[in-house]
């Protein structure tokens, strides 16, 4: 809190006084958006943690069963013959490459509404593993994680939390701030006894890891439902006049998630090409059969290599599609992403997109979503590690503060909201820019003022037992 020093001079007295009002006022708003904010933080930063080291040791759909290497691999239409084999009436609907040589293959087969990943030996044909697709602990704290079990609901949760992050991180640095203290003090925690203590660790945490948890948020964000889908995403979705003028199916790239989200971001609200035409540039040399071994080997020829997906057509204006993204962990290099689109009848290329073929926002999206998911190697998983755990830090040290500090009984003892706020014009500019940027916290805010205005402020009982 800031003090007000009796020598001063009666307008240095009323800048202190002014300056700790501000200073309330954000403590209070500081407050509430963390009431709400740390169930949230706290479980992205443990289901992030788990995703990230699942990803890294596990793999996410059995790419990392580890097998002898041969001399040779079989063809890939006898691997996905020995996948189909292995379960009764089904269909193969993708196939993804290993990432090594001392890899397994694996094949996505469908029958009877249910998806199934078969891990195969790709110089035997032996079945090494089956299992239900996006069934394990990987997927169960992604869905976890993006909207809590709920769908729609947990989704629109978990933005309202990312969204009054923003307020958070705002308040959070304008209180901590120095003021007259230094940068030592608010840079390098300080150990004492008691409250002190967990202020100083914090204050400091917050401000070194500020940057990085905007960055966390904005990308999370760039998933949400409104912010991200209904703002930021459509406007910055890759056009499809660049397709050159092939026939569009009415799916758009949307189609192809399958739970979790695996297309690339810029891509997601495009419109698919649809097979049956003479459209396209040259793929497979002219009377070359569409096969699965035919469009892996354009595939290698074209410059997919290691791990990539290729995904079967589905119906009959479908399309053959190869894709390689880091977000999906084909590969540690965002700017290597790139999604082919083959005709399943002439082999023609109908789409090559490539990440130099993004927009701005496409570009950023890309290498954004591979730092926030910790797709890019081991240093990029231990820096989220950190990074996770930090927030953890602050989630426990905020909950100590408040139970140190509370009055008895059941209060929650949020600061009181000063009278005669200086510079309130300010405050409430500012309250609009993160409404109009994240229009869930905006929502968010408005409910607080008018609870605070319509009820806090008449109900005695209620006012002391928040304030």
């Amino acid at each position: 809190m800031v003090s007000i020093d009796p020598t001063r001079t009666p307008a240095q007295a009323q800048d202190a006084t002014a300056s700790s009002k501000l200073y309330r006022a954000a403590w209070r708003w500081h407050f509430y958006a963390g009431l709400y904010v740390i169930p949230f933080f706290a479980m992205l930063a443990i289901t992030g943690m788990a995703m990230l080291w699942i990803a890294f040791l596990d793999g996410r759909d059995g790419d990392r069963i580890p097998v002898v290497p041969q001399e040779a691999a079989l063809a890939v239409s006898q691997q996905a013959e020995a996948a189909v084999a292995a379960i009764p009436g089904g269909e193969l609907r993708q196939y993804v490459a290993p990432r090594r040589d001392d890899r397994a293959a694996i094949f996505r087969v469908d029958a009877d509404g249910a998806a199934t990943m078969v891990a195969i030996d790709p110089y035997t044909g032996a079945v090494l593993e089956t299992f239900p697709r996006r069934s394990g602990w990987y997927d169960f704290a992604d869905n976890v994680h993006g909207s809590l079990l709920l769908g729609v609901t947990g989704d629109r949760m978990i933005e309202i939390a990312a969204s009054l992050g923003m307020v958070l991180i705002a308040t959070g640095l304008y209180m901590w701030w120095p003021r007259g203290a230094g940068w030592r003090a608010a840079l390098v925690p300080s150990f004492g006894r008691g409250r002190a203590t967990w202020k100083s660790l914090h204050g400091v945490f917050g401000i070194w890891i500020s940057v990085f948890l905007v960055f966390f948020l904005i990308s999370g964000l760039a998933w949400a439902g409104i912010w991200g889908e209904k703002m930021v995403q459509a406007w910055s979705q890759f056009p499809a006049a660049k397709w050159d003028n092939v026939p569009l199916s009415d799916d758009t790239h949307a189609s192809m998630n399958h739970g979790p989200k695996e297309v690339p971001w810029a891509l997601e609200q495009t419109p698919m090409p649809a097979s049956g035409s003479q459209a396209g540039i040259t793929g497979l040399p002219e009377g070359t059969p569409v096969t699965l071994d035919t469009v892996d080997m354009l595939a290698r020829q074209i410059g997919f290599d290691a791990r990539y997906q290729l995904n079967l057509p589905s119906g009959t204006d479908g399309v053959w599609t190869l894709s390689r993204d880091s977000m999906s962990n084909d590969s540690e290099n965002p700017m290597a992403d790139r999604t082919t689109h083959i005709d399943q009848y002439t082999g023609k290329i109908l789409a090559d997109v490539q990440f130099a073929d993004y927009s701005l926002a496409g570009k950023a999206m890309a290498v954004g979503i591979a730092l926030h998911m910790g797709t890019l190697g081991l240093w990029s998983v231990l820096a989220n590690t950190v990074i996770c755990l930090s927030v953890l830090l602050l989630c426990v040290s905020g909950v100590v503060m408040w139970w140190k500090r509370r009055p008895g009984g059941l209060r929650l003892a949020a600061p009181a909201l000063p009278r005669d706020m200086p510079l309130w014009q300010g405050a409430v500019l500012v309250g609009l820019a993160i409404s109009l940027a994240f229009p869930m916290a905006g929502i968010t805010l408005l409910a607080v003022l008018l609870f605070d205005w319509l009820i806090l402020s008449r109900i005695p009982a209620l006012k002391q037992t928040f304030s």
